[in-house]
């Protein structure tokens, strides 16, 4: 009864346009429409989509180059304009319910052998001047839709950096380096375990990257990414 009177009084909003809809976190139809989900069939490696089947266990050129550190790049849909438009208003907007639509749509992608969430952190300067960390915001929702623990402190950004947009790949991972630790009691926490790595959106993978990077370090058995959206290259969206 108070959901019904609260809709009544505040209408649910799409959250890629604003546009009344029928209930909260769901999306209008143009909007869903325009969502591009990401699923198999993909490397096996890193999860880049493929255009078409290429067997079980086939891997994209970049990763039988380099394979990575990481046990795949996750994501629930491709980084687009209705994608983006609902991260930047969970980041910037004041928006934090928002994490619960994008934890509902992300859970499909946990791997099963999953046993620990961890969103990538934010330096304490960041944290204070915005409130708040969108990736703890939708690694606690997601935590409830998988039924996993999360882990708010085991990995810290104790170096501030730079805002990584309009630097090259070489320059985000150089800026990123060094960046982040492992705490004392997340090293406990993770040791021998399968992570999954949460954040908002996934880039060129600089700063995912160097989180594995620490977080195998430390100690876990595998770490995989898991976004919101991913950036596609070559992607009409």
């Amino acid at each position: 009864m108070l959901r019904r009177l609260l809709d009544l009084a505040l209408p649910p909003r799409c959250p890629g346009c604003g546009a009344t809809v029928a209930g909260q976190g769901r999306f209008c139809t143009p909007c869903w429409s325009s969502l591009r989900f990401l699923a198999p069939p993909w490397c096996a490696a890193c999860n880049l989509p493929f255009a078409h089947d290429r067997g079980e266990g086939a891997c994209c050129a970049a990763c039988l180059a380099d394979p990575p550190a990481h046990a795949g790049v996750r994501a629930a849909v491709a980084y687009g304009a209705v994608a983006r438009t609902v991260a930047l208003r969970l980041k910037y907007g004041g928006r934090p319910f928002f994490a619960g639509t994008m934890a509902a749509l992300m859970v499909r992608h946990v791997p099963p052998e999953a046993s620990l969430l961890i969103p990538v952190p934010l330096h304490r300067g960041r944290l204070w001047s915005r409130g708040y960390n969108q990736a703890a915001l939708i690694a606690t929702a997601l935590g409830r839709h998988a039924h996993l623990p999360v882990d708010l402190h085991a990995l810290e950004r104790h170096l501030a950096t730079p805002p990584l947009r309009d630097r090259s790949a070489r320059e985000r991972r150089a800026t990123v380096t060094g960046a982040f630790r492992v705490t004392t009691r997340g090293r406990s926490a993770i040791h021998g375990r399968s992570l999954v790595l949460i954040d908002d959106v996934y880039t060129s993978g600089a700063t995912a990257e160097a989180c594995v990077n620490v977080l195998r370090a430390g100690g876990a058995a595998s770490v995989t990414i898991l976004a919101w959206a991913r950036v596609i290259e070559g992607a009409s969206d």
